[in-house]
Formats: structure tokens, C-alpha cells, sequence
């Protein structure tokens, strides 16, 4: 396990913390795990999950990962950006409640814009996901969205 708790790796705040744990990361990949709890904010009323919300679990195992690398540097956490998804195949329609998942992330492409493709897995009793997720994190990220507000838009 690492030495950091989850609020300290994600830009994000409670109930909607998906993962329960970082079991392992290094310089290219990430493995974490998330247990399907009913009640939570993408629930279905029986509890499970839809599979689309694998999408977000893998996304939240990759800012768990940046996370990771910004604190071994001893660096601030920064907010970063789904920007898609190619070929998101997932063998349940919904994923059970009190299902355990494994997720596993590996980076196939980084450069210094910031701009990033991973690799991702999930697992669970009897069924699985996977897609490559295309991601963006600026390199100040507070900056970059403060410049976004400013823009006029159409």
C-alpha cells in the first residue's frame, strides 16, 4: 500500500471517491482497488453501478496516479482532464453491488504539454472492463482553468 490516503491523491471530495485503496504505482502504471457500495452518488437503486461508470473509475485510478507521482516529488496535487475514451468494452451491463474491483492503469504515452494516453483494466467477480483513456493535465492547472473563464465564448 502507499503511504498517502485517497483525499490526498484526488481533487476530489467525498462520496464521490470511488476508490477504496492504492495497492501499488510506479513510473508507468498504477494498481488500485474500489468496492461497489450502494447508496452512492451513481448508484442504481438496487446498488450496482452502471458499467459506464467504469469510465470514471479507470479515470480516478489515472489521477490517483498523477497523484502518487506528485507526492513522491513532494509536489502539490493538480486537477487534470478526461478527455476521452477509445473502445470502452465491458462484459456486464452493471457491475453488483459488493462487488471487489481491481483496477490497473498503465501509461502508454506522456509528453510535457501534459497531454496523456493510459491503458486501463477493471475486474470484478466474473466480469471485466477495459479501455485507453485520453487525458490532459496542465501544467498549472489553476492557471489554465482561471485563463478558460476569462475566454469569451460563443
Amino acid at each position: 500500500m502507499i503511504p498517502w490516503p485517497l483525499a490526498e491523491l484526488l481533487p476530489h471530495a467525498g462520496d464521490v471517491i470511488l476508490l477504496d485503496a492504492v495497492e501499488q504505482f510506479d513510473d508507468d502504471s498504477i494498481l488500485a482497488r474500489a468496492t461497489v457500495r450502494p447508496g452512492g452518488p451513481f448508484s442504481d437503486e438496487d446498488g450496482s453501478l452502471p458499467a459506464w461508470v467504469g469510465v470514471e473509475l479507470m479515470a480516478q485510478t489515472i489521477a490517483a496516479y498523477a497523484g502518487c507521482r506528485a507526492r513522491a516529488k513532494g509536489q502539490p496535487v493538480e486537477m487534470g482532464f478526461l478527455l476521452g475514451t477509445r473502445k470502452y468494452e465491458c462484459t456486464v451491463e452493471r457491475f453488483p453491488a459488493g462487488s471487489a474491483l481491481t483496477l490497473r492503469a498503465l501509461r502508454s504515452l506522456e509528453d510535457e504539454s501534459g497531454m496523456g494516453v493510459f491503458e486501463c483494466q477493471l475486474e470484478g467477480p466474473g466480469f471485466s472492463a477495459q479501455a485507453r483513456l485520453n487525458v490532459y493535465r496542465p501544467p498549472n492547472a489553476s492557471q489554465y482553468l482561471a485563463q478558460a473563464q476569462e475566454t469569451p465564448h460563443d
